[in-house]
Formats: C-alpha cells, structure tokens, sequence
C-alpha cells in the first residue's frame, strides 16, 4: 500500500520467484476449459464472465486525468480507494469526519457502474494524531465510533469493507503490538461486530499481506482466528490476500490458501495485487489460483498504470506508465477468458430506469414537478439521472440516492422499498425531464 517502505518492514514478506517456470508449475488446469461464450476484451468483462471481478486502486488525485479515468472506466468493475478512506483521510479531528476525496471517487465509481471496495476502516498505520494518544477504553470508544461513522455515511453504496487491516506481525504469528491489540484481544471481534450494526448489508473482510503461503506461521494465525470467528458466529464475510508480491522465495501455494480459508465459509479476494516487472506468468498463475477456487469472487490490482503505483521503480501493474498495455495483461485477460464460466455461464445482468409523472400528495407548488422511477431486470442496480440545468433535484424518496450540482447528476441505489421511487425537481424554468441509465450494481 501507499506510504510503506519496499525494504525493511517488507524484507521479511513471503515472495514470488517471478520467472515463467515458477508460475507454469502451478498447472492453470482452467486453461484448458472450453470455452462456452465470446471473449472479451477487457478485464472487467472477462472476469465478469467467470462470475468475478477485476479492480483497481484509484487516487481521488487523478480522477482529472482523462488517460487514467479512460483506462479504469473501461477494464475495471470493482475500484477500491487507495488512501481516502483510512482513519487520518476521514477522522482527522476526533468526531470530525471529512468524505471529500471518498466521495469523489465513490461518485466517479457509481456513474460509472463501478462497485466500490472500501480500505481501511481499523489499521495501525496512517492514523491522526489524537487517536495515537488514546488508549484503554477511550481509545476503544473511539475506535468503534470510527466504524460507525465512516459505515453510516457510505451505507449501501460499499460492496465489501476491510474492517481491519494487517493486524498480524511477521514470522511468529503473533498479534501486531498496535495501540488497538493494548485495548483488548478481543479488539477485532468488536470492530465486526460493530460493523455488522452499521451495514448491515456489506461485506466485512479481513485484510492483510504475506498470508499467501499456507505453510508461513502468520497465515495459520490468520486462519485460526477466523475459523473461531466462523465457530461462534462473529460477523465476517471475507477475507483479504493483499499479494504484494516481490522476487526472492518461491510462488507460494496460493491456491491451497485461498481453498482452506474458503472451505471456512468465507469469500476470499485477491485486494492489491502488484507484481515485480510484472511478468505474464506470474501474473497468469495469480488468475488461475482465484479462478480454482469458486469463493474467490475476485482480483484487485493496486493501480492502474506503473506511474500510478506506489512501487513504481518495479512497473508492477499491467498499464504502462504511458497508458499501453503490457505482456501481463495480454497474459490475464487471456486466463480469464480461457476459464470455464462457474458454475455456469450467464447471460450479463441489465436493467432499465423508467419515468413517470406521479404527482406527490401536498405538492402544491408550481415551481417543482415530481416524477416516479421503476426499475426492471435486477434488484441490485445503479441509476444515473442527468437533469437539464438549471433545474435540480430538491428531494428524493424510496431510494439511496446522492446529488452532485457539479454535474447536474443525482446517482441512485436501492433504499430497502424495492424498485420503485422518487424524485422531485425544481424546474427554475425548464421542464424538460431528465434522462436516466440504468447498470447493475
């Protein structure tokens, strides 16, 4: 992630030999798959036809460069915030919580019919300072006020949190000494559950680096506390394989590690992968592990293009910094459009965004006009209205829905009252409707 050393607190990270023996030797059995749909041309597309998806890190920094938005608007289905959900970007004054940059590109993700990964609610990195100077049960308090806080404003438009990150040291297994492992063993346990109460409906992952080796001392530990978390019925979804990998050990059995946790009960997900000179194979062997696994739901690589990455020098990603796509994309796409589709193929999800005049009982002003929304083809699903200015939306009902005078554009999701809802538009003179589209969330 943004804001680590490559060496020192990474010297001791498992690594990948990244040479095209390495990767082959894990036997990319899906390879061999017939195929039984068209391929595609992008990742998104492709992976989507397996029943996953393919993500990316995205800077709310350079949401106003047109050659990166271009590349992740086109590959990508899934985008996660690189740095602008963590504790200092969001509480940086306690009880003080600042969206800004998370609402940029949450914004940018649902216009343009992306699912949003969020990263990282609890981290014992890129914290304020008056967090780092509370402790016992203040520090406690605050750290779960911190869930409900972030949780509560993003309520149902986040996929899947990692509620906590990297909570585990290297080589021994044992619990990171963080100031939120001082308040209490039981510290992660409360952050699900205390994450659970806010979204309900979102995935709650655990996250963290050098767990891909089944064999390794910290992957154990991993898979220990959430086989008891899975026992006893603490709230968690899913859980993380960050895989910044690097080039001195072998390819670990990332396979065997994903099965084993996914044989808990538990989605697995690949969250930031980068790889050293991203060489195809190793890059394909990646793909082919989460593609074995039918819980592994999808693959994030940590930013779009090698100038985008917060290991730059390495050109880990599968862009270029110019934009052009390298071997190791040419290598991904090409597993996931050789993978069997699993279970089976489906035919791509779509819905349509209806309006309808439906005036509003006490609407008695003459300067607004309501209309109603109905949804088809799928419960879960994401709504873009452009309003012709200078008209505007003042209300909404029935619905989640966010409003951006910027662009004029009101972006909607399910509110738990079905498909059918609301809206109500001050015309300022222009009565021309507004135009709606209509994706699958």
């Amino acid at each position: 992630m943004t804001g680590r050393l490559l060496a020192g607190s990474r010297a001791v990270r498992r690594t990948l030999v990244l040479g095209a023996v390495a990767a082959l030797s894990m036997g990319l059995a899906t390879v061999a798959s017939p195929r039984a749909y068209a391929a595609a041309d992008t990742l998104g597309a492709a992976a989507a036809q397996t029943g996953r998806y393919f993500g990316t890190a995205i800077n709310a920094s350079k949401l106003g460069d047109p050659a990166y938005t271009t590349i992740a608007a086109r590959e990508f289905t899934m985008v996660t915030p690189e740095n602008e959900l963590t504790i200092d970007a969001t509480e940086p004054r306690q009880g003080q919580f600042v969206f800004t940059n998370a609402d940029r590109i949450v914004d940018w993700a649902e216009q343009n019919g992306k699912r949003v990964r969020g990263r990282a609610l609890l981290w014992h990195s890129q914290q304020p300072s008056w967090l780092l100077n509370l402790s016992g049960s203040a520090l406690r308090q605050a750290m779960l006020d911190h869930i409900d806080g972030v949780m509560s404003h993003y309520k149902g438009k986040i996929y899947a949190w990692d509620v906590v990150n990297e909570a585990f040291a290297d080589g021994t297994g044992a619990r990171r000494n963080s100031n939120f492992q001082r308040t209490g063993d039981d510290w992660i346990e409360a952050a699900f559950r205390a994450a659970r109460a806010a979204d309900p409906a979102a995935k709650l992952c655990y996250n963290d680096y050098n767990i891909e080796d089944w064999a390794s001392a910290k992957t154990q530990a991993v898979y220990a506390m959430v086989k008891d978390f899975t026992s006893r019925g603490v709230p968690i979804d899913c859980v993380g394989f960050q895989a910044h990998f690097g080039s001195s050990t072998p390819y670990p059995d990332l396979r065997t590690t994903l099965q084993n946790f996914a044989d808990l009960g538990v989605d697995v997900q690949i969250t930031e992968l980068d790889i050293p000179y991203a060489l195809p194979a190793t890059y394909a062997a990646v793909v082919g592990d989460c593609l074995a696994v039918p819980r592994c739901t999808g693959i994030t690589v940590w930013g779009v293009r090698d100038s985008d990455s917060w290991r730059s020098t390495y050109t880990p990603l599968l862009f270029d910094g110019s934009g052009d796509k390298k071997p190791a994309y040419t290598a991904v796409l090409d597993a996931l459009n050789a993978a069997a589709p699993s279970p089976s193929p489906t035919p791509a999800a779509s819905c349509t965004a209806t309006l309808h005049p439906t005036p509003y009982a006490g609407q008695k002003r003459h300067d607004r006009y309501t209309l109603g929304v109905t949804v088809t083809g799928t419960d879960d699903w994401i709504v873009t209205m452009t309003v012709p200015r200078p008209a505007k939306v003042v209300a909404t009902r029935n619905v989640s829905a966010r409003w951006n005078p910027a662009t004029n554009v009101l972006t909607a999701r399910p509110g738990g009252h079905g498909d059918s809802w609301g809206v109500t538009i001050k015309h300022h003179g222009n009565r021309t409707w507004p135009t709606v589209t209509c994706n699958p969330a």
